[in-house]
C-alpha cells in the first residue's frame, strides 16, 4: 500500500488548531443567534424589507462553510471566504453604501478563520 501522509509541520498543526477553535466558536454563537431569534420574541422588532433577509442567511452560510472546512480545509475556507465576500456586495446593493468599517472590525474573526484554514490547506498540500 502507498504512504499518502502530507506534509506535517508544527506551525501548520498550531494554526489548524487555532482555525477549528475559532470555528467552533463562530458556529456555536451563530447557533444561539439563530435559535433566540427564532424562539425569542422581541417587543422591539422593527419592521424592514424582506430582502435584508439575505444577508444574515449568507452570514450564516458562510459561519457553516467553516464546518465544511474540518473535513476539506481547502473548499470549506474559500467558500466561507466567498460567502462573506458576498455578504459585503450584497450589503453594499442593498443598503447603497460600503459596509462600514466598525461592522467589518466586528465580522473580523469570520473571514480571518477562513483565511487560517486557507493556509493550512496549502502548507499541508504534497508537493
Amino acid at each position: 500500500m502507498v504512504e499518502t501522509d502530507t506534509v506535517k509541520s508544527p506551525t501548520t498543526d498550531r494554526l489548524r488548531r487555532i482555525a477549528r477553535i475559532s470555528s467552533v466558536v463562530l458556529i456555536a454563537f451563530t447557533i444561539v443567534m439563530a435559535v433566540g431569534h427564532l424562539f425569542g420574541s422581541d417587543p422591539f422588532t422593527v419592521d424592514y424589507d424582506h430582502i435584508e433577509n439575505i444577508l444574515p442567511v449568507t452570514m450564516s452560510l458562510s459561519v457553516f462553510a467553516l464546518a465544511i472546512a474540518w473535513r476539506r480545509e481547502g473548499r470549506g475556507g474559500a467558500l466561507s471566504l466567498a460567502l462573506f465576500i458576498l455578504v459585503i456586495i450584497l450589503d453594499w446593493i442593498i443598503r447603497g453604501s460600503f459596509f462600514p468599517l466598525r461592522g467589518l472590525l466586528v465580522f473580523l474573526p469570520l473571514p480571518t478563520t477562513a483565511l487560517l484554514f486557507l493556509v493550512c490547506w496549502f502548507r499541508s498540500r504534497t508537493p
